[in-house]
């Protein structure tokens, strides 16, 4: 169905903007008019595998808001067809707003509302349209919507630690990288111009210092642009070719402190969208081929999927976990008691609660190694400047009896 941007005003006469899928012109008119909008301008959008890659994503916190409204809705006994208008209408952010209002429009035409949001899979993944999917069947779209709220909540305090891994390091890169330029680019030129005017011989440090210099200075589009490409290019590699994106997940994995931290996440993701869908009656075949898809590391991603096969054939999920040798034998311990217990549930919940301390400590620990790592860069950068330099000025200064 073609994406259509439009430009369309409301009941008080405010102009507003979207994107919203239709079959035609007025279809789309059509789809609007049940938002209480009159379109007013439309054109159809070109999509690309690009602009698919950077497109911007709803929020989590708009889709726990979302939530939380249709279990309130939903709780009170208000249809569902009626309580996906509410949140349409009331919804603020355009992006999801259109999205709820194809959701009610393919719900008011016979759709199930996990078919409905399984049209969306960017935004609304698996684990979302099997608790719909769950709560349907189970006739609880209460309890669907609550756990919902659980899982992106938890998603969300998850992304947060990850953001601030990253966050440190990479300002403190950024600082680092203006010092070098400000350096090789205004200070060094300088000071080389006086030592080459002195007319002495200058040592191999200094002269490394001026060609670093001369380099930075003639170059410095090419030392600005080609991390971009390559990171550009890594990402649609990692986008497009799955074994370039295996091997990096592994190399990652292998990497010390940061590798740890990447299987903790991947770990805790792991059991926690398995309790969750397991607490809402999902079979334990789907839950596991749900946590394939949402774990973002794809060896462990494979490693699942040979789980998969493996319960299957009749064997124990402890036992399949086991097989791969990428779980640790915490995980193993933990699922093994919740079999022999009949609560797998509760005990995939005490595995999340422990890898969530986990993560935090692991976050806090590669945050304290690289302090130091950056600091002895500087440390180390400064000290070649001022070797490179200030030996030959006194070298200078001892020949003119200074």
């Amino acid at each position: 169905m073609p994406l259509y941007n439009y430009r369309a005003i409301d009941v008080n006469g405010r102009s507003t903007r979207g994107q919203l899928n239709a079959s035609n012109d007025l279809d789309l008119l059509q789809r609007l008019r049940e938002s209480n909008l009159e379109l007013i301008t439309s054109t159809e959008v070109r999509q690309n595998k690009l602009t698919s890659i950077f497109a911007p994503k709803i929020k989590h916190r708009d889709l726990i808001q979302m939530c939380v409204h249709l279990q309130q809705l939903n709780a009170a006994g208000v249809s569902l067809i009626e309580g996906l208008a509410d949140v349409r209408d009331s919804t603020e952010q355009p992006k999801l707003r259109d999205l709820v209002s194809e959701i009610h429009s393919s719900v008011s035409e016979g759709k199930s509302l996990s078919q409905a949001f399984g049209g969306h899979p960017r935004v609304f993944g698996p684990v979302f349209t099997s608790l719909i999917s769950a709560g349907e069947e189970s006739g609880n779209l209460s309890e669907a919507f609550l756990q919902l709220v659980k899982h992106l909540k938890w998603t969300e305090e998850v992304t947060t630690k990850i953001k601030k891994a990253v966050r440190y390091p990479s300002v403190m890169l950024v600082v680092i990288m203006g010092l070098f330029f400000f350096m090789m680019t205004m200070v060094v030129p300088e000071v080389i111009g006086f030592l080459k005017g002195t007319g002495q011989p200058l040592p191999m440090v200094t002269l490394a210092l001026v060609a670093t210099s001369d380099f930075v200075i003639e170059f410095w589009y090419v030392i600005l642009i080609v991390p971009v490409v390559l990171v550009i290019a890594a990402r649609m590699l990692m986008q497009f070719s799955e074994e370039f994106r295996y091997r990096v997940h592994y190399m990652m994995l292998r990497m010390p402190k940061l590798g740890d931290m990447i299987r903790k996440i991947s770990l805790a993701r792991f059991s926690h969208f398995f309790a969750v869908m397991f607490q809402s009656g999902v079979p334990i075949l789907q839950c596991i081929e749900t946590a394939t898809k949402v774990v973002n590391n794809l060896c462990l991603s494979k490693s699942l999927e040979n789980v998969l096969r493996t319960v299957q054939q009749g064997n124990a999920f402890s036992t399949a976990l086991k097989a791969t040798g990428e779980f640790p034998s915490l995980v193993i311990r933990m699922v093994k008691i919740g079999e022999d217990s009949g609560n797998l549930s509760e005990t995939l919940e005490n595995v999340t609660s422990f890898y969530d301390n986990d993560v935090n400590d692991a976050v806090d620990g590669l945050i304290a190694m690289m302090e130091p790592m950056l600091t002895m860069i500087v440390g180390i950068l400064m000290a070649w400047i001022i070797m490179a330099i200030f030996g030959p000025m006194y070298d200078s200064f001892s020949k003119m009896g200074i």
